[in-house]
This record gives C-alpha cells, sequence and structure tokens, in this order.
C-alpha cells in the first residue's frame, strides 16, 4: 500500500508542487515509497497545461500558479480536500485512461458514502451530481504522469466558499460548482479522509 499523509493546517501551493516533484522523481529513481497526501490550501488559483487567459476572469483575486498538470483553471481553498496521487503506474498497467477512471471511481465511491449519487458526463473529467439544469460539478481531477509516475490528483468540494470560484471558468466548463455542505451533508473532513482510506484498496485493484 502506498504511504497515507494527512498534512494538517494549509499547505501553500509552491510547497505542494516542491514535495510532489521530489516524491516522483524519488520513486522512479530511487524506488521510494508511492504517496497518497492529502492537503488543504489557501485560497488560489492554478493554471493547468490547457488553461486560456479568458478563463481567468479575476486575476487579482488569489495568487495564480501554473500547475503543470493536464486541464485547465482550478481553484483550492480551506474546506476542499485535495488528494494528491503518486503512484507508480510502470507497476501498475501503465494505463492512463484507466488510472484516471480509477480516481472518478473513487471519488465516486466516497460520495455515496454520505449519501450523494456522483456521476460522470462524456467527454469530461470529473464527478458531478444533479441532472438536467440541476447538474453541478463537486469534484475535478487533474493529474500529470512523468516517466510513468503519477502526481497532482483530485479535489473534492466538501464546504469551501463557492463564490470564490467565481474568479474563473473552473475547468473551462459552464456547470456552477457545487459541494457537500451546499447540498446539506454536514461532515468534517476528517470523515472524508477516512473514506477515501477506506477505498483506497477498491482503487489501486482498479487500475
Amino acid at each position: 500500500m502506498p504511504e497515507w499523509r494527512v498534512e494538517p493546517g494549509l499547505t501553500p501551493y509552491p510547497d505542494a508542487l516542491a514535495v510532489m516533484e521530489a516524491r516522483a522523481t524519488a520513486i522512479r529513481e530511487s524506488g521510494a515509497a508511492e504517496l497518497i497526501w492529502l492537503v488543504e490550501h489557501p485560497p488560489l488559483y492554478t493554471a493547468g497545461t490547457s488553461a486560456q487567459p479568458n478563463e481567468l476572469l479575476m486575476a487579482q483575486r488569489f495568487p495564480v500558479y501554473a500547475a503543470g498538470r493536464g486541464g485547465r483553471y482550478t481553484y483550492h481553498g480551506p474546506g476542499q480536500r485535495v488528494a494528491y496521487v503518486m503512484l507508480d503506474l510502470a507497476e501498475r498497467g501503465r494505463d492512463i485512461r484507466r488510472f484516471v477512471e480509477a480516481l472518478e471511481a473513487w471519488v465516486i465511491g466516497t460520495l455515496a458514502g454520505f449519501g450523494v449519487e456522483g456521476r460522470l458526463i462524456d467527454g469530461k473529467i470529473g464527478v458531478w451530481v444533479g441532472c438536467g439544469s440541476e447538474t453541478a460539478k463537486i469534484a475535478a481531477i487533474g493529474v500529470r504522469v512523468r516517466r510513468w509516475v503519477s502526481f497532482h490528483g483530485l479535489s473534492i468540494n466538501v464546504a469551501p466558499d463557492l463564490e470564490h470560484f467565481s474568479g474563473i471558468v473552473p475547468c473551462g466548463l459552464a456547470e456552477p460548482v457545487t459541494s457537500l455542505q451546499a447540498l446539506g451533508r454536514t461532515t468534517t473532513m476528517a470523515d472524508i479522509d477516512a473514506a477515501l482510506l477506506q477505498g483506497l484498496p477498491q482503487m489501486l485493484r482498479s487500475m
């Protein structure tokens, strides 16, 4: 099993990038342990490799960081659980699509434990709830794979300030975002972490 680490407090984004870069390199070059790292960040926006400048609506509102992962603009902040997933995909099938599908299923299973039915939308990466005009995104996924080691990962909106998403077009998509809190599910970050940990073995088996 990978190392499981829950970081207390708010982790500055540059620090997270440095840790991921170092661990990904160590996994490949020296056989370091894989790592699932759970963090929260202070309010910030990140730009993926496909980010479009016109989708950053309030550039001065929060710090903006180039993330190096796939995808477009995302928001991170307090009340959002970010799971950084550093796995050796060379030992786990070398199938990036299946890896992303495993992450999506991991999120859906976690949400189900809180009475929320997550779903996928064809052609889009992430997890949504509701349908029709009530469709809203509750979790984002953005990964990078280098030398068959993954880093970055996923974020689940537990109880963030949803207004903070208004400074960007989240992931370049028109659908609004939501959270467990907005859906009336009052829970703690520790509860989310426990559910993620419980579902981790199944996620790894599905890769």
